[in-house]
């Protein structure tokens, strides 16, 4: 069956998220977004476990639902979406190897509470699980890798956003400059990266050292309604053992739904203090320098990829499809000319929601003259737009998200009482 998978959340005992990162929650935006699986994030978290552990109950699949799911939240309308979420957490491991201090960071996957149970008894010995839904331990990740297999060869271990500058696998900042590297006489065991929201399978694709791995991409939602920024799309069984297979073998592993990467907040060089943008030319002309007050330059992922391809354009057929998506309020604002968390934005996304069903309906399935008809001509030509990639971006950098634009500075032409048409040229 066809489904999709987010497989990469947190919860609210994580630092630097939403108090409403609860399942509820989650449940209540997957069925929001159309999304089919969720990972819960977190379970190395004493406290958020002992929540997974009340709250959920086992499908028979490997996977779990809530045994109270909540009704749409006020204002929603959404389509009956059975909503099933993976045993998931992230992890920070930091540690000194071959002279230099290692950040990074990797997705865990377990199948039942008892192996999640069995694994965070270990992984408590190494550090303190209580101070962070994404705990720091101080051990080599291919030790980390270890001891997830010798808990069970269930468990699945998958790189997080393999090219962010600070916490990655293969980052500027504190990565290696190859799988192997990281996790040695394990490396093997690895069959997928995580892309992050700056890069896609496009540039990952021009280095032929990753062409055995499957290319997942996650939202790594930090807030409910950014689930879904990235997600996964297959056809398997809708099991967690099918699933893993499907990411490991690339057969009934569809694609993925991913973030434009410009939109990144690491895609470019820069200094954000400063203001300062660059390319990797760019930066190596100023000598990794910030121009204006000669800190170092953050090196984005464009550039590490750069730095590291073998390729000049990616091989074709390696990767399934690619489909790129806005989120829907930044597609409701930019129309409006208002704020995507403004009330007017988030009455036209309640309603869209209802016509449709879910977000990735819309944006993914619907007939774009069933758009026209329901939502006008407008929003048709912008998901029209959308479908085909014809978008403009201005990239992010050192920490700071970019943005991307369907439509032309003037395009848009606002009334009184707020309609809103196309200019005719």
């Amino acid at each position: 069956m066809r489904y999709i998978a987010d497989l990469h959340v947190h919860s609210n005992y994580a630092r630097a998220t939403s108090r409403d990162l609860d399942l509820a929650s989650l449940h209540q935006w997957a069925r929001i977004k159309g999304i089919d699986i969720v990972g819960t994030g977190d379970f190395t978290h004493p406290l958020w476990f002992q929540e997974l552990a009340s709250q959920l109950m086992p499908a028979g699949n490997g996977f779990f639902q809530l045994k109270h799911p909540p009704s749409d939240p006020p204002g929603f309308q959404t389509q009956v979406r059975d909503v099933h979420f993976c045993l998931s957490t992230e992890i920070c491991t930091i540690y000194k190897y071959r002279g230099k201090v290692r950040k990074n960071h990797v997705l865990l996957y377990a199948p039942d509470l008892a192996t999640v149970a069995k694994l965070n008894k270990r992984l408590a010995t190494i550090g303190n699980l209580q101070a962070d839904g994404r705990p720091i331990l101080g051990l080599p990740t291919r030790d980390l890798l270890e001891i997830a297999l010798t808990t069970s060869d269930r468990i699945h271990l998958i790189p997080a956003h393999i090219w962010t500058p600070w916490f990655s696998t293969l980052g500027s900042k504190a990565g290696y400059d190859s799988i192997e590297d990281c996790f040695r006489d394990l490396a093997p065991h690895i069959f997928a990266l995580e892309t992050g929201l700056s890069s896609d399978p496009a540039m990952n694709r021009l280095l032929s050292a990753l062409d055995r791995y499957t290319l997942v991409s996650n939202s790594d939602a930090h807030s409910p309604r950014k689930l879904g920024r990235e997600a996964n799309l297959f056809d398997s069984a809708l099991t967690y053992d099918a699933m893993f297979e499907a990411i490991r073998t690339r057969k009934g592993f569809v694609g993925t739904i991913e973030f434009f990467p410009e939109e990144g907040k690491y895609y470019l060089d820069g200094h954000r203090q400063c203001a300062i943008c660059l390319d990797p030319t760019a930066t190596q002309r100023c000598q990794g320098k910030c121009p204006s007050c000669g800190a170092s330059i953050t090196i984005g992922v464009l550039h590490r990829v750069t730095a590291l391809a073998d390729r000049q354009t990616p091989l074709p057929h390696i990767d399934p499809r690619s489909e790129y998506i806005i989120p829907l309020p930044e597609i409701l604002s930019e129309i409006q000319g208002i704020g995507p968390n403004s009330k007017g934005v988030q009455q036209h996304y309640q309603r869209a929601i209802a016509l449709f069903g879910s977000e990735f309906t819309l944006l993914r399935e619907v007939p774009l003259e069933d758009i026209q008809q329901q939502l006008g001509p407008v929003h048709a030509e912008a998901v029209r737009r959308l479908r085909a990639q014809c978008v403009t971006p201005t990239p992010g950098y050192d920490g700071l998200y970019g943005s991307v634009h369907i439509f032309r500075p003037g395009e848009l032409v606002r009334g009184r009482r707020g309609e809103v048409a196309l200019r005719v040229a």
